[in-house]
């Protein structure tokens, strides 16, 4: 970070997101389980359900979404780390969106389309307060575009 950036707003996507993946592979286990007969079958079917789900929590649990007064930094990976950034002044337009799964758990994504070639568009998933987070991307955008003095010209 520059020294006139700062760090506004940090957050994980939530776990509900993995729900349907815990419910199946909770489902294969409890089936595998039932029409096992044999008791090696349960040794190797629990392990394996197991690991697929713990694997999809800790995908989940490695996302972190970084915003900062010039940036928003997308942290992602378990085992190889990667990092996406987003220079603010390149968003063109935000987009708030609350599934009815998510909204029974106050959680919402947020959807930001950009001009940057590499990130198009970016989707902050499942975050808490998305309405807020996404008018301080809009009011972050607008204050970077005045800084660089930045125009955006709408052209169909």
């Amino acid at each position: 970070m520059s020294r006139t950036e700062y760090a506004v707003w940090t957050s994980h996507p939530s776990q509900w997101i993995n729900l349907p993946t815990f419910l199946f592979w909770g489902a294969v286990a409890l089936a595998g389980i039932a029409l096992s007969f044999i008791l090696t079958a349960a040794l190797v079917v629990l392990p394996v359900c197991a690991g697929f789900a713990l694997w999809q929590y800790l995908v989940v649990k490695n996302q972190v979404y970084e915003l900062t007064s010039e940036r928003l930094k997308m942290h992602s990976g378990v085992l190889n780390k990667h990092l996406s950034e987003l220079e603010l002044y390149r968003v063109t337009d935000t987009q708030f969106d609350q599934p009815f799964l998510l909204r029974l758990v106050g959680l919402a994504h947020v959807h930001i389309l950009s001009a940057d070639k590499t990130t198009p568009s970016v989707t902050l998933s499942a975050v808490s307060d998305a309405r807020e987070v996404r008018e301080k991307v809009r009011e972050l955008v607008e204050a970077r575009r005045t800084s660089k003095g930045v125009r955006v010209s709408e052209i169909e």
